[in-house]
């Protein structure tokens, strides 16, 4: 008969059962050392392991530079005091301008310019790559409805094709800016410069860090999006749907098994790999 200890002391798992011990992601085996398979010596369970101690750093490195990025845009707070700062040197109406779809593979780059009344603060809002498809759409409504100008612009992918997606990009923003039913004396641009007179700060990461052009990001972001899906019913073979055609495993396969459409862009080395000689 076991002692009371080593009663105590069993281990409820067939010999060789892998178990965590001390609470860490590591797995262990119990040996047999009796018929009932208990140990003997209780502090041989009890300092079987000791918790390993990781760095921070050494954390850090093990993530991937996307990764890193996206905890580094969580920590950033997304506000007006870049507003508040046009204003203070004189400007009385402020648009915000991002882009969307500039690394994809498929489709135009799109581009909005939004401009929100003075002091607008609308809970949530922040750069569109942050938020879930569901929640980007509300606070697209939100923005339609308390902006007091929006304009929406793209650029097709046979212009980028030929005058490059960084000249195409600025096309695209320029485009939207000038259809604007006022007329902006300050813009707030995600990390980019404008053909344009009116005063300008580039903000690099602006979408994470001004209202006004996360505003842009989420409504050029929900419209593209819904061009995608649109376009997803012409050309179903890739999947625009759920990647958006952005250059996933999935849309790489499908370029691999059909070739690309006349809708992608021909200059983007994952689609020129996948073109004919005569393409």
């Amino acid at each position: 008969m076991p002692t009371p200890l080593q009663a105590k002391c069993r281990v409820p798992h067939p010999p060789g059962f892998p178990v965590r011990l001390g609470g860490v992601n590591e797995l262990r085996k119990y040996t047999p050392t009796g018929p009932r398979y208990w140990r003997n010596d209780l502090h041989s369970i009890l300092v079987m392991h000791e918790p390993e101690i990781i760095e921070p750093e050494a954390l850090e490195r093990e993530l991937s530079p996307s990764a890193r990025k996206m905890r580094m845009l969580r920590t950033l707070v997304c506000g007006s005091r870049y507003e508040r700062a046009a204003r203070a040197t004189g400007a009385k109406v402020v648009a915000g301008v991002d882009e969307v779809g500039r690394g994809a593979l498929f489709g135009p780059v799109v581009a909005a310019a939004v401009i929100l009344p003075e002091g607008c603060r609308i809970p949530g809002l922040r750069d569109s790559k942050q938020l879930i498809a569901e929640e980007r759409q509300r606070l697209a409504r939100i923005v339609e409805r308390r902006a007091l100008a929006i304009a929406i612009e793209e650029v097709d992918a046979e212009t980028i094709d030929r005058i490059n997606i960084y000249q195409a990009t600025r096309m695209a923003m320029r485009a939207a800016v000038c259809r604007l039913a006022m007329l902006p004396d300050h813009l707030l641009v995600d990390a980019m410069r404008l053909d344009l007179a009116c005063g300008q700060t580039s903000i690099i990461y602006g979408d994470s860090l001004s209202v006004s052009i996360a505003a842009a990001s989420v409504v050029a972001k929900v419209y593209r999006d819904g061009r995608m899906c649109q376009l997803d019913r012409e050309y179903p073979q890739y999947g625009l749907a759920s990647h958006k055609g952005y250059s996933t495993p999935e849309h790489k396969q499908a370029l691999l098994a059909h070739g690309p459409s006349p809708l992608h862009r021909r200059s983007f080395r994952p689609v020129a790999e996948n073109c004919l000689p005569w393409d």
